[in-house]
């Protein structure tokens, strides 16, 4: 894996793991679909006007891992990120607060089989038997990734219900729901993987609304999230009309 490092320092690693392997750069150049010219300017450090993409390409083919850490002014990015997270947070959990059919828990951890991780919100009707795992992004980064660690928390919501002392039957159903801040940015990343989630989340954002009110049966969502329309909405009725995620065309069913 490849972090916090330099131009320099990735070219580096890139060059050392393709000797390990004993392969020459035209080897690398033709598993990763690049000219040998490109895979000798990256050994080099020379990344300027090189496409991401491109560099993530040929690390996959020598099976390395690169993320990316973006740094701003010291603490202050994580400082600004969390504080979005938490304004979303709080949003999603004050219209909870007008369902009187469902009791909600922030911040869920859970260490189960040796699998950890936290459950941003999770939520609970025991009068119809439904568990509801809410996932809050205010920024897409990885989308293999989301589904994935999601998948996850899903897979293990009814026995961390259980660990709670809910009231947890055998006709549980386990349903999940990803909320995304509404952004451009944020539309955009998800309609350049629009097929994978649609796939993973095929109910949108209005159906989600009548399955709170009618929590029948197991879905998976994903839906925008709006706090101006959500105050609004929550001035107008305490029903749950509240989530507006506009869909386009051609993620239609996911969105």
């Amino acid at each position: 894996m490849i972090r916090h490092v330099n131009d320099q320092q990735i070219g580096g690693v890139i060059r050392a793991v393709r000797i390990r392997r004993r392969w020459r750069q035209r080897d690398l150049a033709s598993r990763a679909n690049v000219s040998q010219t490109m895979i000798s300017k990256i050994e080099r450090g020379h990344l300027g006007g090189i496409q991401l993409d491109l560099i993530r390409r040929v690390c996959a083919a020598l099976e390395i891992r690169v993320e990316l850490e973006a740094r701003w002014r010291g603490g202050e990015l994580d400082r600004l990120r969390n504080a979005r997270h938490s304004a979303l947070h709080e949003c999603v959990a004050r219209s909870f607060a007008l369902r009187s059919a469902w009791t909600i828990a922030p911040e869920v951890s859970f260490s189960i089989f040796g699998e950890r991780g936290i459950i941003d919100l999770l939520a609970w009707n025991p009068d119809r038997q439904a568990l509801l795992v809410i996932e809050l992004k205010t920024a897409i980064v990885d989308v293999n990734e989301l589904v994935g660690t999601f998948d996850r928390k899903i897979r293990l919501a009814r026995e961390v219900a259980i660990e709670r002392g809910w009231a947890v039957g055998p006709n549980i159903s386990v349903s999940g729901w990803v909320i995304v801040a509404d952004s451009r940015t944020n539309r955009r990343r998800l309609q350049d993987h629009a097929a994978v989630l649609r796939a993973a989340y095929p109910m949108d954002g209005r159906g989600i609304r009548r399955w709170l009110m009618e929590p029948t049966g197991s879905i998976r969502c994903l839906g925008f999230w709006r706090e101006q329309e959500e105050t609004r909405s929550v001035q107008r009725t305490t029903a749950v009309q509240r989530v507006r995620c506009r869909r386009t065309a051609s993620i239609r069913g996911a969105i």
